[in-house]
């Protein structure tokens, strides 16, 4: 099923459920396949960010992350994850009872991190060239996949946005993951970062947009109600692991990938603990 979203993008959405068994509960994601959950009793709900997947919009490309949280808002109301969780929470603390973030971007690795003067480029560039597809970028997929199957399955999944990423979509995902302290400091130091030597009339380049979208998300994770649990490789090479009911699963050895791209052993073992965690929380609801 498409739902139009208030840019006139046809946002692609779909559903997964087990005919023989009673529902325990509704999970929707915002990244991810909900077979394997679908199996264990629950009804699955999922969409397709603009410009991913099956919904249309230029491939790869990403204006705005508010309009991903507000489609993800107004789609999964009606019927690249873990900060739109949040980001959805904050709109409806109340609506949501429960996260399952899966190798959370609280922050970058420390040698996929841009130079400070590449953050400023973008910040300029990102207004006068948004579509251009020019940022340098290794392959993610061997980094984030340990399975080479999985591995040659995503390559030749034409739904998977595998150019260089554009402008545009890089500031805004960039942004949207600066570690927790680095807001902080950004936030109370009025975006003047200490460690980026540049002229003064050069650090406002750091947009206002960086506070609204950062704050908004990791630097507020303590004020979370909501229950979650965050499953996070120890050997992820994509992601850095760092309410009273919040849940830290390590797996070591894995990947960032954990819930497709590991041996199908490493699967079994997360979506057990996953599934553990969601029937707790449901039999505590019920």
């Amino acid at each position: 099923e498409y739902v139009l979203n208030a840019r006139g993008i046809n946002i692609f959405t779909c559903q997964w459920s087990h005919l023989n068994f009673e529902p325990k509960a509704l999970i929707f994601l915002c990244h991810g396949t909900g077979t394997r959950l679908a199996q264990d009793g629950f009804v699955v709900h999922r969409m397709d960010y603009e410009g991913h997947g099956k919904s249309s919009g230029l491939q790869g490309y990403i204006s705005s992350f508010d309009d991903i949280v507000v489609d993800s808002y107004k789609v999964l109301c009606k019927i690249h994850g873990g900060a739109i969780v949040l980001m959805l929470h904050r709109r409806e603390p109340t609506f949501w009872d429960g996260a399952i973030l899966v190798a959370l971007i609280c922050k970058m690795v420390e040698d996929m991190k841009p130079q400070p003067i590449v953050i400023l480029t973008l910040s300029k560039l990102s207004n006068v060239i948004p579509l251009w597809r020019i940022i340098p970028n290794e392959d993610i997929i061997d980094r984030a996949i340990k399975s080479e199957e999985w591995r040659e399955e995503v390559r030749n999944n034409h739904y998977c946005y595998k150019g260089k990423p554009r402008v545009k979509t890089g500031y805004e995902i960039f942004i949207a993951s600066l570690d927790m302290k680095a807001i902080l400091i950004s936030y109370r130091n009025q975006i003047v970062l200490s460690d980026v030597n540049v002229q003064k009339n050069q650090q406002h380049l750091l947009s206002q947009n960086i506070v609204k979208i950062h704050v908004d998300t990791h630097a507020h994770i303590l004020l979370v109600t909501l229950p979650f649990i965050i499953v996070h490789g120890s050997d992820d090479d994509v992601t850095d692991p760092t309410s009273k009911d919040k849940t830290l699963k390590l797996y070591p050895g894995m990947c960032h990938a954990l819930t497709s791209g590991e041996p199908k052993e490493n699967i079994d073992i997360v979506f057990s603990d996953i599934v553990k965690w969601l029937n707790e929380r449901v039999s505590s609801i019920s």
